[in-house]
């Protein structure tokens, strides 16, 4: 359905945004319970107008660090600066700044979705319309629908206009898309994304690397308690992401044409293995540096060898979060 609403413009910047920090600070946060170290130094940034994610495996501390960093739970140490304010000093502040939607949201099963919007956009001070906010996510339709009929798309979408009912200058998303099937998690990108390019600032937690190669301008790994690498997830890749894989079908009398190809520059190994009773042919694999790969198949190609199966398999942001967390992918 196509929008008609327009939500209202959003006021001149805080004070808070006119400092020339970014839209968050943590430094040297730590956390444990018990004798169980959760956090150990955390320390990041992010920058204003940008989709930062933060990545970890299950149980790695992302959403105690989000909650933290919200003032939801407190920190044993460390120093946190979220839009210039103390999130637990100044939490009064920040309530109208930030937006949240937790990994464990829920609404009781029978409170309409429209009964939804306008009691959170009166808590949140009416800043903006709940009607309006209605239809600039497309929620008119599912106005009358209570919260237990939807599916996990339209919750999600749901969620997302809630944690926008203050107009924030800065949101938190955590596992998002979780328990999503394909279409509802590439609908659901497709409102971040939209979030950030409206001016405010996303922090995404996730442990799906397809979404945050997809969505996320910086990452950061969370490993250990801090974060063992950050950058935009291209740059993880090609520093640790391992190398470009090029696969084709060979058969016997083909595998002459790869003589020689592993004394190539920037060429790591050469492999085929040997076919099978079902396969006539065997899978060649050419490991290489990435910027070698167009080489690598100009060579076969000058040497009259164009297999129509080739395909260029290239390192993932997965691979580099597996080299990062657990050793070398490859």
């Amino acid at each position: 359905m196509t929008s008609t609403a327009t939500l209202q413009r959003r006021p001149p910047p805080s004070p808070v945004d006119q400092t020339g920090r970014p839209a968050l600070e943590v430094d040297g946060v730590a956390k444990s319970y018990s004798q169980h170290q959760v956090l150990d130094g955390l320390s990041f940034s992010v920058t204003s107008g940008e989709i930062f994610g933060l990545l970890g495996s299950n149980g790695a501390g992302k959403t105690t660090a989000v909650e933290i960093v919200q003032g939801l739970r407190t920190r044993d140490s460390g120093v946190i600066r979220v839009l210039g304010l103390d999130p637990v000093a100044e939490r009064a502040r920040l309530r109208h700044l930030v937006g949240s939607q937790l990994q464990s949201s829920a609404l009781p099963d029978r409170l309409r979705v429209g009964e939804a919007l306008r009691l959170f956009a009166n808590l949140a001070g009416n800043v903006v319309d709940w009607q309006e906010l209605r239809d600039e996510w497309s929620l008119d339709g599912l106005q009358r629908r209570p919260f237990g009929a939807l599916s996990g798309g339209e919750r999600q979408r749901l969620f997302l206009a809630l944690a926008l009912v203050n107009r924030p200058r800065l949101v938190f998303l955590d596992e998002l898309t979780q328990g999503l099937d394909a279409a509802a998690r590439r609908e659901t990108w497709r409102l971040i994304e939209r979030i950030r390019d409206e001016g405010t600032t996303v922090v995404l937690v996730t442990h799906f690397m397809d979404e945050a190669e997809r969505l996320c301008d910086r990452v950061g790994v969370l490993h250990d308690g801090h974060i063992v690498s950050s950058g935009r997830p291209a740059d993880l890749v090609a520093a640790m992401g391992g190398p470009v894989h090029i696969r084709f079908s060979c058969p016997a009398p083909g595998r002459s044409v790869l003589t020689g190809i592993d004394g190539m520059p920037g060429v790591v190994a050469v492999t085929v293995s040997a076919p099978s009773m079902a396969v006539r042919f065997g899978m060649a694999d050419i490991a290489c540096a990435p910027e070698m790969s167009v080489a690598v198949i100009g060579e076969l190609a000058h040497r009259g060898f164009a297999p129509h199966d080739l395909m260029v398999v290239r390192p993932t942001l997965e691979d580099a979060f597996v080299a990062l967390t657990q050793g070398d992918p490859s």
